[in-house]
């Protein structure tokens, strides 16, 4: 079965795919970390060790590998859908559409904002100790 539009916005579907992914493994991840917690998920089952992960088999890793399991079925099929793929088709097309900026102009661009920041940093301060003097000697008479 093929997706639809499959040839087209490959890399921010791949992006897309795997941004949420990891986000997914996260999350068993964390799930695990809670599950294995319990007294009835936690205990390996038959003391099974999964050679490569090197994680007991137990509820906890059986639940959370299905889950994640399922969850990437179903980040699949929602890639699928006409209205994603069409806006993530949108979106890199857009994106090849963007004139980047040289490391000259990135350079150049930074020093002016750091330069800013700076002058108005001093500004504030300056003001801020003018107005703290004022108000001190408005209240104190001094």
């Amino acid at each position: 079965m093929k997706g639809y539009k499959e040839d087209q916005g490959r890399l921010s579907r791949m992006a897309a795919f795997w941004s949420v992914v990891l986000l997914l493994l996260f999350g068993c991840n964390f799930l695990y970390d809670i599950l294995v917690g319990m007294d009835s998920m936690g205990s390996a089952i038959g003391g099974i060790r999964i050679p490569v992960v090197s994680v007991d088999l137990n509820g906890a890793f059986i639940v959370s590998a299905v889950l994640f399991l399922v969850g990437v079925l179903v980040i699949r099929h929602w890639q699928q859908k006409p209205n994603v793929a069409d806006l993530l088709i949108d979106t890199e097309s857009e994106l090849r559409k963007v004139t980047w900026p040289t490391m000259d102009e990135v350079t150049n661009s930074s020093i002016v904002v750091i330069v800013c920041v700076l002058v108005m940093g001093a500004f504030l301060a300056g003001a801020d100790y003018l107005l703290g003097e004022f108000m001190r000697r408005l209240i104190l008479g001094g």
